[in-house]
């Protein structure tokens, strides 16, 4: 079983919401690219709550239209072994240091988190960090969480709006 490694987080010092994923997927991975798989909705769904057609640009300016929205981005997990893609599938895992990045980021109101499985991971990682934030836990934008629909997932997304307009 392979070694996964998470990407470098995608913040700045204006960051109000933090969205935490578990780990990249394979396809995420092969490209050096958050939420690479062309069936993972996390760029329609965040792109339908800033008001940025996201999944039409490139990949750098998706990443710069997120920190101009003040919307930070990054995994629970540092490395994990996993074959595929599955969070189910994700063994010996070391958590990312979710303390040191909120306590590093002064405007920040609320931890978002895409999926169960972050969810349950990133609560634990965040430890007393988390008494001052808003925490939300969002349905995953991943293919392999297909059962609700787009609308439902866009409906749960759109609460962080709240803490994004200022």
């Amino acid at each position: 079983m392979m070694l996964k490694r998470s990407f470098a987080p995608v913040v700045d010092e204006h960051t109000r919401v933090l969205v935490l994923g578990s780990l990249p997927g394979e396809a995420s991975l092969a490209q050096g690219q958050y939420y690479a798989h062309r069936q993972n909705r996390f760029w329609h769904l965040i792109g339908d709550v800033i008001g940025e057609p996201l999944p039409g640009m490139e990949y750098e300016a998706r990443l710069q239209a997120l920190v101009d929205h003040r919307v930070g981005l990054w995994d629970v997990i540092a490395k994990a072994k996993r074959e595929g893609s599955l969070d189910s599938r994700i063994r010996d895992h070391a958590t990312n240091d979710l303390a040191a990045l909120v306590a590093a980021l002064p405007n920040l109101a609320a931890v978002a988190f895409n999926g169960g499985t972050a969810a349950r991971i990133g609560m634990q990682a965040l430890g007393e960090s988390r008494v001052s934030l808003d925490l939300v836990k969002l349905p995953s934008s991943s293919p392999a969480y297909a059962a609700v629909p787009y609308v439902e997932k866009l409906r749960a997304w759109e609460a962080l709006r709240k803490w994004l307009v200022v």
